[in-house]
């Protein structure tokens, strides 16, 4: 019990002890993350400043887009910065700082991607209904409940983790600091830590995935009666990568975070947190904007207006 009061600080897991695998680690986190902020703030940008997206649908995808571009910016840069400097070390603060924040936006994006399979629901099934379902004050009542309630999930995760006493070891086999691998280095009775990660879970992801999957086989149900064209294409080429996304975010995050923590970690544990970490905020813009014909035809007006302007 004497050593778990003097940790102060944690270390952090690289994906490999040779140099040049680090460097190409560093180097493709950076990439990634880089890829991941220009597309998100080029959206947030185009649907803030051109009126005729200011619609519920690119409402929330600039809210998406926010929460990405933090989300990301919480685990990749520190990742990056470790690699190169072959230093691990995080403080017990930072590690607090570091699980809050990801607990925060899993939820938040859970949640906001729910959010925005009703919102195309509602569009393409109640089309009469739309703009009274889903009008500008429902939308932000909605976010602003994410949000908050957000802030109360992980609020109770965190504290609830680092109540625990660690003694067992300082090193967190992650390359950021998460509730799984926390877990593993405490040695008090961690088993209601466990059911309460397993019940809110499996009710709030499993809860969201379900009504995810209704939402779409309804779209899909309505998007099969419409005549075969340019309308059902699109519909598809949307819903389908969505689902995909909202898949292997669920699942590798189930993995990580439901499985018991007597089972070694190892690195397949790492690769599986990237695609709860990285994959979605880097696939979100692609999916649900840069494929947008609406959203590429304002880039492309905003884009021949600074070329103009750059020339007059």
């Amino acid at each position: 019990m004497h050593n778990s009061t003097t940790i102060m600080e944690f270390l952090l897991m690289g994906f490999s002890d040779v140099w040049e695998l680090r460097i190409i680690h560093a180097l493709s986190f950076f990439l990634m993350y880089l890829v991941t902020v220009i597309g998100n703030v080029l959206i947030v940008t185009v649907t803030t400043f051109d009126r005729s997206l200011h619609t519920p649908m690119y409402f929330f995808l600039r809210n998406l887009s926010i929460l990405d571009a933090c989300y990301i910016s919480v685990t990749v840069p520190n990742s990056c910065i470790n690699s190169m400097l072959d230093n691990s070390t995080i403080s017990k603060v930072g590690c607090i700082a570091q699980v809050f924040l990801v607990v925060f936006f899993v939820y938040v994006e859970l949640l906001f991607l729910t959010i925005m399979a009703r919102d195309r629901y509602v569009a393409i099934c109640q089309p009469l209904h739309y703009t009274m379902i889903m009008s500008p004050r429902i939308c932000s009542q909605m976010t602003l409940a994410s949000i908050l309630s957000g802030l109360i999930y992980a609020s109770m995760h965190t504290s609830n983790t680092f109540r625990l006493p660690f003694c067992q070891s300082n090193v967190i086999h992650q390359f950021f600091c998460d509730i799984p691998s926390l877990l593993k280095l405490s040695c008090s009775d961690i088993f209601s830590n466990e059911m309460v990660i397993i019940a809110s879970s499996l009710g709030i992801g499993g809860g969201c995935f379900i009504f995810i999957i209704r939402s779409y086989i309804h779209i899909f149900s309505t998007v099969l009666k419409f005549p075969s064209g340019a309308d059902r294409t699109k519909a598809f080429s949307t819903c389908v990568p969505h689902i995909l996304v909202v898949s292997v975010f669920l699942s590798s995050g189930f993995y990580v975070y439901l499985r018991p923590s007597a089972i070694t970690a190892t690195v397949q544990d790492m690769v599986l947190s990237v695609f709860y970490s990285i994959i979605p905020p880097l696939f979100n813009p692609i999916i649900y904007s840069l494929r947008n014909e609406q959203i590429k035809r304002v880039i492309k007006r905003m884009m021949g207006r600074m070329f103009y302007s750059r020339n007059v």
